[in-house]
């Protein structure tokens, strides 16, 4: 196949989020209509750059890329496992992000991803990282999904070094986990640039769109 700007556009988004919907990549790609992003995807699962798996039921397939489309775009060869348990995360992860694309006209160039933030680390003790940075004028902030409940002393050393690292943090949350919250209210005390953002009105907000 002849391959398109997009196409490689494509294979960087999945990469760099480890995995998305077709939803994710039609919006992520700038597609038009999702008949004709299925379309494209398609054509790459059949040329190998990419792979299509159902993993859970209730979510929607999963793409993500392969060890031939790793080399075209340059990305590490090394192959990530998908972690069923984390599939749910990392599709509302990505939701989070469109959702500040959305509502604060964030670009999605300006968004850095765990993953890629991991990449550039390097190699060594492995830290925490959000689950996606962004910068927004002169100012760096992070965005943390929380759907399960931590360890204390752990959810709150992780906003500590947060409140050290970026202007803001943002926590989005749902209503179903109160104790987040409240440990994340407490925190508000002492580490100002906390905010919490209910997972329900993130979900709702995306849904008009994709």
């Amino acid at each position: 196949m002849r391959l398109t700007e997009r196409d490689y556009k494509i294979m960087k988004e999945i990469d760099r989020w480890r995995a998305c919907t077709g939803k994710h990549i039609k919006f992520l790609s700038g597609f038009s209509g999702q008949r004709s992003a299925d379309r494209r995807l398609k054509l790459l699962i059949e040329a190998d750059y990419i792979s299509r798996k159902k993993y859970l039921y209730g979510v929607p397939s999963i793409y993500s890329i392969t060890s031939k489309g790793k080399i075209l775009i340059n990305a590490p060869k090394r192959m990530e496992k998908i972690k069923v348990e984390q599939i749910v995360h990392d599709m509302t992860v990505i939701d989070a992000a469109i959702y500040f694309n959305l509502k604060n006209n964030i670009d999605f160039d300006k968004i850095t991803t765990e993953k890629q933030l991991h990449r550039s680390d390097g190699f060594g003790i492995r830290k925490h990282r959000p689950d996606f940075i962004f910068n927004d004028i002169d100012k760096t902030n992070c965005v943390e999904v929380e759907l399960s409940l931590k360890a204390k002393t752990r959810l709150e050393n992780i906003i500590k070094d947060n409140f050290l690292a970026y202007d803001t943090q943002f926590w989005i949350v749902p209503d179903s986990q109160p104790k987040i919250k409240q440990i994340l209210i407490d925190s508000q005390m002492i580490y100002t640039n906390t905010e919490i953002i209910n997972l329900e009105e993130v979900k709702n907000y995306v849904s008009k769109f994709i």
